[in-house]
């Protein structure tokens, strides 16, 4: 069997390691899906029903066939989960994590793989960077949770501790999963909970811009620390400025982002003020205006029927779902630098 596998990872390329990955993570996920004990009823489940959540999770889009909250059980929702943080995260990224967990040195084809799924500039300093998504990720997620934890704990009780982290991997993650019944238009979070969306979107916008800028907010973090401990050590403040510090994608990312959830946010609130948003307060209709231009782009929340929404408010849906989010993040779409460049391109043309 190790002959086989050896063999295998020789002949094989990294991108059809990746697609063998992905493949082999979905399979897995909807046999695990199948179990009585994956169900609160504890009955089986069939398996082209196990495969579509399985591949909605790892694909992170958000589509269900049967409702997350109250068909599976915890250790089916556990499982879930684990799958929505490998398809937002990487297969090969979460393959790599794992050897790294086992005290095993990662080889050159491995480093190569690793490089191909995250689009890194170089082989060099691959673990590394590994490391950083990873502590990153998790950071966020944890500081999203604790960001929701009052909300569904008021409603929930210790119940909510679990709907926190949940909902702060699925939004972090762009999947769009909720243990909410009706997803986040639930009545109780749809009331007096203008924080909660916010917090969302936020979730959303992080793990969508992409883990290049990510890296790049750590540099210039990192950046102004050392000034400020220079500045305490010697009280000598360096008049210097750097100004290159955001690096040309994450200007592109970042400028393209506001962007569109300006305009998505303006647009929505203009068609939907009096239709689906009638009877909400003025900050509520804001919120939801924000949170419903944020989650188009493959987060997959819903907060309104989408069945009531305007025909002019579902072409901005298809607008942004279209474009998606940045390159090497948690999100789909043509993604905003494809899309930064095309219209860049094509004004150059015209002009």
């Amino acid at each position: 069997m190790t002959e086989i596998v050896f063999r295998l990872k020789r002949h094989l390329t990294s991108f059809q390691i990746m697609i063998l990955g992905f493949a082999g993570v979905i399979l897995l996920g909807a046999l695990v899906l199948m179990l009585p004990i994956a169900t609160v009823q504890r009955v089986w489940t069939p398996f082209h029903e196990a495969l579509f959540t399985s591949t909605s999770a790892v694909c992170v889009t958000g589509l269900v066939v049967q409702d997350t909250g109250s068909y599976w059980s915890a250790f089916g929702q556990t499982v879930i989960l684990l799958l929505i943080q490998i398809g937002g995260l990487g297969v090969i990224t979460g393959a790599v994590t794992f050897l790294m967990l086992a005290g095993r040195n990662i080889t050159l084809k491995e480093r190569s793989a690793m490089q191909d799924a995250i689009s890194a500039p170089a082989v060099g300093g691959i673990v590394r960077l590994t490391r950083f998504i990873l502590k990153g990720t998790f950071l966020v997620e944890l500081l999203g949770a604790l960001a929701l934890l009052p909300v569904f704990c008021r409603d929930y009780g210790l119940r909510g501790v679990w709907m926190s982290v949940f909902h702060s991997v699925s939004a972090f993650c762009n999947a769009g999963f909720s243990t909410l019944p009706g997803n986040l238009g639930n009545p109780l979070v749809m009331t007096g909970h203008n924080p909660f969306f916010i917090y969302i979107s936020l979730l959303i916008i992080l793990g969508g811009i992409g883990f290049p800028i990510l890296v790049n907010f750590k540099d210039i973090i990192l950046y102004h620390l050392r000034r400020l401990w220079h500045f305490l050590r010697t009280w000598h403040w360096d008049g210097k400025r750097f100004y290159h510090l955001y690096n040309l994608n994450t200007k592109i990312v970042l400028i393209v982002t506001f962007l569109l959830l300006v305009l998505g946010t303006v647009g929505i609130a203009v068609f939907e003020w009096n239709a689906s948003f009638a009877g909400m307060s003025v900050a509520d209709k804001w919120t939801q205006a924000f949170f419903n231009a944020t989650c188009p782009r493959t987060a997959g929340f819903t907060s309104v029927d989408l069945a009531g929404l305007g025909v002019q408010t579902l072409l901005i849906y298809l607008s942004l779902m279209w474009v998606g989010g940045g390159s090497q993040s948690t999100a789909g779409g043509i993604k905003v630098n494809a899309f930064a460049v095309v219209v860049l391109n094509l004004v150059a043309v015209l002009r």
